[in-house]
């Protein structure tokens, strides 16, 4: 990575983290940043999920089973999120609830995301199915993500007030996933030692960490041309789910542990 990319790494990943530091923080728009929080950890369950069972049938059992915990754990995460919504008496907007757009309407860009039509430009959608992607190109892409995603989640907890219960149990639930995030980061690097050189590994890893930067260059253009304000992931209620007696999610504490 060059030193150009270096600052621009540097500079990017200070906005985001005031940016996100601020929206957690503030009870006012923590509701939304959890919801964002619980779609992507709990999106991305189905597609480790399959690259495990790929894994699995070409041979590689070590992948494999790191892939299964690596969904099992971004379950989990997606559940502490949910949890700490419902505490705020708020879940996740119920996407096939909104009205379809008219043919000539705007894609609603709650479901559609600067980031990573940045990050991921020049791939097709056939590309990026789980069947089809190389493995190199998602262990060293995934591997970007999980290694921020680790000292993100972990700069967000140690700004939550410790004054009452909810912000608390947050916090330790976010620390886990910290946690979590950087033994993802490591099982990655260590499959690309496994499939290639560490020249080779570097080089891929710097591609990345420079698509990673101007995808961020065009998340904070697209937050900049909605004055900074994102759009709603939140309504009001609890899942029915969470609402049953007997199928409450646990504490995000207990959750963690």
């Amino acid at each position: 990575m060059n030193f150009f990319t270096h600052v621009l790494h540097l500079v990017g990943s200070s906005a985001v983290a005031y940016f996100t530091a601020t929206q957690i923080r503030d009870p006012l728009t923590r509701p939304n940043i959890l919801a964002g929080f619980q779609l992507a950890e709990s999106g991305s369950v189905p597609f480790l999920s399959a690259l495990s069972q790929r894994a699995a049938a070409e041979g590689d059992t070590w992948l494999a089973e790191k892939l299964a915990k690596h969904a099992a754990d971004e379950n989990r995460h997606g559940q502490i999120f949910a949890h700490a919504l419902k505490q705020l008496n708020k879940q996740v907007i119920d996407f096939k609830s909104l009205p379809k757009p008219k043919k000539d309407d705007k894609p609603d860009e709650r479901q559609r995301s600067p980031f990573f039509d940045a990050y991921f430009e020049g791939y097709s959608p056939e590309q990026l199915k789980p069947d089809a992607i190389d493995w190199t190109m998602f262990m060293a892409s995934t591997y970007i993500l999980e290694l921020d995603a680790s000292k993100d989640f972990a700069r967000m907890a140690n700004v939550l007030p410790e004054d009452e219960p909810t912000s608390r149990n947050l916090k330790k639930g976010m620390l886990s996933i910290a946690s979590d995030e950087t033994g993802h980061a490591g099982y990655l690097y260590e499959a690309m030692t496994r499939r290639m050189s560490a020249t080779e590994v570097q080089k891929l890893v710097d591609e990345w960490r420079t698509r990673k930067v101007n995808a961020m260059l065009a998340m904070v253009g697209g937050l900049m041309q909605r004055s900074g304000k994102p759009p709603s992931l939140v309504q009001d209620g609890v899942p029915a789910e969470m609402s049953e007696e007997g199928t409450q999610t646990p504490e995000p504490d207990l959750v963690a542990a």
